[in-house]
């Protein structure tokens, strides 16, 4: 892994747009996996910027998002496809066709899971990955379990993770407990991976991760295995390095 320690969350956000940015100039048509919660949002306003002021362009760009909340429906204010498109999508050109997040509400749960796979698998996998790590050691919706899981699949959310994202939704009662999350094949198949960490809350997972044994109680640890993984993160989260 190659370490970046940054200041603060908006030089992290700025040196993660900068990746993203050259990879999108160097291959026009990349994929890119993208992530969700509050720590990719500097990140995508900084792209945003670069689009409107400096003319990136996002028309050939393919995306593959990382999970969805199960029971929220696309146009929902909590789903992660209503997230992407009001902070990124909307305004940029992309065209939302060539945008990938799993369905919410699928008609069949295991066919959905079966094929979101295998679309990521069809184009190639990720050029380029981003990750948040939760406050638990997750990345995406993989929580700690006996073992790593490789496939897209429902899963329950870790009481940690439900109370993180709580104050995204204004009624307690309302948040899922539920999610559709790829699985660690989907992730460790990208050529490159940048993993974003800012504040003492993940400082503990950061350090599991970078200094632990590879241990699907710690499922971010797994990316020690991968050969291009870029961590990010600012002077917080490394306070127990």
């Amino acid at each position: 892994m190659k370490l970046v320690e940054v200041l603060d969350y908006e030089a992290l956000s700025l040196h993660a747009a900068a990746i993203i940015a050259n990879q999108v100039r160097n291959k026009p048509n990349s994929v890119l996996g993208l992530a969700t919660g509050s720590t990719p949002l500097g990140c995508y306003k900084e792209l945003v910027r670069q689009h409107q002021e400096e003319g990136l362009d996002f028309s050939q760009i393919t995306t593959f998002n990382l999970d969805e909340y199960y029971g929220l429906a696309p146009n929902h204010r909590n789903s992660y496809r209503h997230y992407m498109n009001h902070y990124f999508f909307n305004h940029i050109n992309i065209d939302k066709n060539r945008t990938h997040i799993p369905s919410g509400i699928p008609q069949d749960l295991i066919a959905e899971c079966r094929d979101y796979d295998q679309r990521a698998s069809d184009i190639g996998g990720m050029d380029c990955q981003i990750l948040g790590l939760g406050s638990t050691g997750h990345i995406a919706f993989n929580e700690p379990s006996p073992s790593f899981e490789p496939f897209t699949r429902l899963v329950d959310l870790d009481e940690l993770t439900i109370q993180a994202n709580g104050h995204y939704f204004k009624i307690e009662n309302t948040i899922p407990r539920q999610a559709i999350t790829v699985g660690m094949r989907f992730i460790l198949n990208s050529r490159a991976i940048l993993l974003l960490v800012s504040s003492d809350k993940k400082a503990q997972a950061l350090e599991r991760t970078l200094n632990g044994t590879v241990d699907p109680m710690v499922p971010a640890s797994i990316l020690q295995l991968h050969p291009n993984v870029t961590v990010i993160a600012d002077k917080e989260a490394l306070s127990m390095l």
